[in-house]
This record gives C-alpha cells, structure tokens and sequence, in this order.
C-alpha cells in the first residue's frame, strides 16, 4: 500500500504541477494585461494544449509577455515562502511545484529563445536581447533543481524510511481531477 501511495502522489502532483504552473504563468499575462489598459480577448488552458493569453488590444505588449514567466516563477515562490514560514502541512508540496515553475519557464524562455516561438519568439520581436532570455533560463532553472534539493524522501524515494503521506496523495489525485474537470469545462472551444 505504501508503494501505491506513493505512485498517486508521484503520478498525480506532476500533471497537477504542469496546470498549476500553466495558470500562474497566465495569470501573470492577464493581470499585465489590465494594469497597461489591454484586453484580454482569450485564455486557453486546457490539460492537453500548451496555455495562452490572447490580447487585444494590447498597448504594452513587451510589459504583458514578460510578465507570464515572471509570475510564474515569483508567484509560486511567494506561496512557498508564506507556507514555509507559516508551518503549512504539505509544505514540501508548495516547494516542490516553485522548483517545477521555475524550470518550466526557465527552459520554456531560454529554450524558446532558440526558435523564437511562444513567449520568447514574442520577446525577441519587441526588443528584448537574446542574452536576457538566456540568463533568465540560466537563472530559473538551476535554482529550480534547488527548490527540489532533498525532497526525495517526502515521496518516498532515497534510502530514507518516510512514507508518503497517504492524505496528502489523495488530495494530490483529487484536486488534479478537479482541476482536470475545470480546464476540460472552461477551455473555449475551437
């Protein structure tokens, strides 16, 4: 039983973590969006499509890309840094989904910068050096791996005796469906 805990935790925080940070990351897009007087025409988040925000108009485009990735690294480590220092239960779970968004955007803009496609590709075009993109990944995606430094043990890997909580697992699993069920129900259809 303690191996099929660990297995619904594992294999339900990962996908959990990827629609997790799909949101914060557009979220950081909307809120640009309104601040700078643009409108947000679209948001796609569906569990089987890669997430966008479409605006028009959109008077700082430059403002409005940069700020996705950038909430979606900083968001997640403010929860994080709030649950840490407030002895949340499950911590560990916060802190394992910041290390997870700050790779996801890291590699997603340095990667991207590559091709010019997505976020990067829209960077580029409004003025932001190639090198910028760079650093940003070089920065986010190591201090990710950082995040995830010694968390093994909390699901239940290493040579550590801890079991994975079966709760945490459970609410792990229900709250993908959850979230599974939402994007399916809300993601416009096209």
């Amino acid at each position: 039983m303690k191996r099929f805990h660990q297995c619904l935790l594992v294999g339900s925080f990962i996908p959990l973590c990827w629609l997790g940070m799909q949101v914060v990351h557009e979220l950081g897009h909307i809120v640009a969006a309104i601040a700078t007087g643009g409108r947000v025409a679209k948001v796609v988040l569906h569990p089987l499509a890669i997430s966008r925000t479409d605006v028009d108009p959109n008077p700082e485009p430059l403002i409005v890309v940069w700020a996705g990735p950038l909430m979606g690294v900083l968001l997640p480590l403010l929860i994080w840094a709030a649950s840490h220092f407030g002895r949340v239960p499950g911590t560990f779970l916060i802190r394992f989904f910041a290390g997870f968004c700050l790779m996801a955007n890291g590699a997603y803009i340095g990667a991207g910068s590559l091709d010019g496609i997505g976020d990067a590709g829209d960077m580029q075009r409004h003025g932001t050096p190639l090198w910028l993109l760079w650093l940003f990944g070089i920065c986010t995606v190591p201090a990710g791996f950082g995040c995830w430094n010694g968390l093994g043990p909390h699901f239940g890997f290493g040579k550590s005796k801890h079991c994975v909580d079966r709760r945490l697992a459970y609410l792990s699993f229900l709250l993908l469906v959850l979230s599974l069920l939402l994007a399916s129900a809300f993601s416009p259809r096209s």
